[in-house]
């Protein structure tokens, strides 16, 4: 198993779109990058501790790549907006990419300059790539949320629309389950 630490916005939605992948076995909600040791949701809301909301997963590259990874996380949130996805604003809720190993941020790196070359969006990528830090695993309600949450108002009118839009795009790579 390989794991990766994606922030891209508020991680339900993150968390939303990754444990459907096949190959995909655990995510993991949670809060990287900060300073503060074991940051509780309410002290990262307000932006000082540095923190990003991130999601973690294990995955067998066997089944999925780290490159396909990567092409998911761009393609599901907007990585040109600094610290702000739609109108969740705030640094914790920055697009970064928490590479683990060498390879993992050659491939990161590689990835933004493609999407980059190729023009895929109108404004620069302004991710930031850095190392690992410590993991800090976010309260219990924030994990599964989208799943066990369906009918709240932020799951129907902003996770459900971006969860549509992904499993048109990447229909092959969602679990079966998921799918009905």
């Amino acid at each position: 198993m390989q794991k990766a630490t994606f922030g891209g916005g508020c991680f339900w939605c993150t968390e939303a779109v990754f444990q459907t992948l096949k190959g995909v076995n655990q995510v993991t909600s949670g809060y990287m990058g900060g300073s503060l040791k074991h940051p509780t949701y309410m002290e990262i809301c307000n932006g000082d501790t540095g923190h990003a909301e991130v999601v973690s997963m294990e995955f067998d590259e066997t089944v999925i790549s780290y490159t396909e990874l990567l092409l998911i996380f761009f393609k599901t949130h907007n990585p040109t907006t600094l610290n702000r996805q739609g109108n969740d604003i705030g640094t914790q809720y920055r697009s970064v990419i928490f590479y683990a190993n060498e390879n993992q941020k050659m491939e990161a790196e590689k990835m933004i300059d493609q999407l980059t070359a190729e023009k895929v969006f109108d404004k620069p990528i302004v991710t930031q790539v850095v190392p690992v830090s410590e993991f800090y695993e976010a309260e219990d309600y924030h994990q599964n949320y989208f799943n066990d949450n369906h009918s709240k108002p932020y799951c129907a009118f902003v996770i459900q629309p971006k969860f549509n839009k992904f499993a048109t795009d990447f229909k092959g790579k969602i679990k079966p389950e998921y799918l009905t």
